[in-house]
């Protein structure tokens, strides 16, 4: 549980201004969640300048993890293809399920349905895996085989894409849509720069989660008594393919598929400040969603003392943040105290700027019913297959 003497600032920052878009892209929720600026698209920023000016990504984020206030975001909410990124959403779910000790021996229905294309740790039938292992694979190799059959240990790939929807909708993570719990390329898997930086923020409190993002090597069974060498595919902690290691990172995570293209949030700690970076989508493909990444946390770094925030990322419903019935009786007696209808109108017209964090409130109420209906459609092109990075230096996932 975290401060709670930051609630009311983040409350006023982010639960009670959220307000509708007035002409929302079907590539947006219906609500905006962490605060009506988050909502807009193009670059927000207050009280501090100097932001990078070739930034390509097409959604990007930098957040402060302790207090939850976002310093700057661009497209925020934007739904776009999440490729491995998603599996932080994964582990969030999952990853307190077993302990690590716990054994599992590997059946071929543990390892049916995973996608071609996908990138694999080289779990193998027959062998007996601990569950540190298989999350060692989640999170350096970003192996669907070891997702899979966590997902199998937890009851079917079914059931986890339920639960980790379910999680989405406690993270108040409403962009987000899951239809495979690795990641991998499908139609309608989207999510957004806040969500998965709310993924990494509550991620990143659980000591084992923060163990394995922050793993460079690992020994992997190859059966026997035979182990083989896996790294880390975050080339910010490991410094693969030529690029720079950053000083203070402690993960996250990275992706990449054809349709996402690269993917990435990580978080790095200077000076007593931990920041989060979530970069999605930047044109070029190799390395840039990492330099994108290292200027965001340079001007995060440099900028977050006298930025002013645009936003918050708000706290989980089931760790204090704005339950709906809460909310909705705030709005209502909001909006009778100012005289206005105490009501929403149905058919979801604009509220105007004197209902703002009344609307708001009853907006985050009705949270889960636009989850459940809002139709989400793929952020563009067909499924492909990704491409190898022992092949050209991108890693498929």
């Amino acid at each position: 549980m975290r401060d709670s003497s930051r609630l009311s600032r983040r409350a006023a920052l982010g639960l009670a201004a959220a307000v509708p878009l007035a002409a929302a892209s079907p590539s947006y929720a219906a609500t905006t969640i962490g605060g009506e600026r988050l909502g807009r698209t193009g670059v927000q920023v207050r009280g501090a300048s100097g932001l990078p000016k070739r930034l390509t990504a097409r959604a990007w984020l930098v957040a402060d993890h302790e207090s939850g206030e976002v310093l700057a975001s661009y497209n925020a909410h934007k739904r776009l293809a999440p490729a491995s990124t998603l599996k932080m959403l994964f582990a969030d779910t999952v990853l307190k399920k077993f302990e690590r000790t716990e054994k599992h021996k590997v059946t071929d229905a543990d390892l049916a349905g995973i996608p071609a294309g996908s990138s694999l740790v080289g779990v193998k039938p027959g062998i007996t895996y601990t569950v540190e292992q298989l999350w060692q694979g989640v999170f350096l190799r970003s192996g669907n085989d070891a997702v899979h059959v966590l997902s199998h240990m937890n009851g079917g790939v079914a059931e986890t894409v339920a639960q980790m929807q379910a999680k989405a909708q406690d993270l108040q993570a409403l962009d987000t849509h899951v239809v495979s719990p690795d990641g991998f390329d499908h139609k309608g898997q989207l999510s957004s720069a806040y969500d998965l930086t709310l993924f990494a923020r509550h991620g990143l409190a659980d000591a084992d989660f923060r163990g394995y993002c922050s793993t460079k090597t690992a020994d992997f069974p190859a059966g026997g008594k035979k182990t083989f060498q896996i790294q880390n595919t975050d080339r910010l902690l490991t410094g693969a393919w030529g690029v720079e290691t950053y000083d203070g990172l402690i993960g996250v995570k990275n992706g990449y598929t054809s349709n996402a293209g690269n993917t990435f949030t990580g978080a790095a700690t200077r000076d007593g400040r931990t920041l989060l970076v979530t970069v999605m989508h930047p044109k070029s493909g190799g390395s840039s969603v990492y330099q994108e990444t290292v200027q965001l946390l340079d001007w995060g770094f440099k900028n977050a003392a006298k930025a002013q925030p645009v936003g918050t990322l708000v706290d989980p419903l089931s760790e204090g943040g704005a339950s709906a019935t809460a909310t909705q009786k705030a709005a209502k007696s909001a909006k009778a105290a100012a005289g206005a209808p105490a009501a929403a109108a149905a058919d979801g017209s604009s509220w105007g700027s004197a209902g703002g964090a009344a609307g708001a409130a009853l907006l985050l109420a009705g949270g889960a019913w636009a989850l459940r209906n809002r139709r989400r459609k793929a952020a563009g092109g067909a499924v492909d297959d990704a491409v190898d990075d022992m092949a050209d230096g991108r890693h498929r996932r």
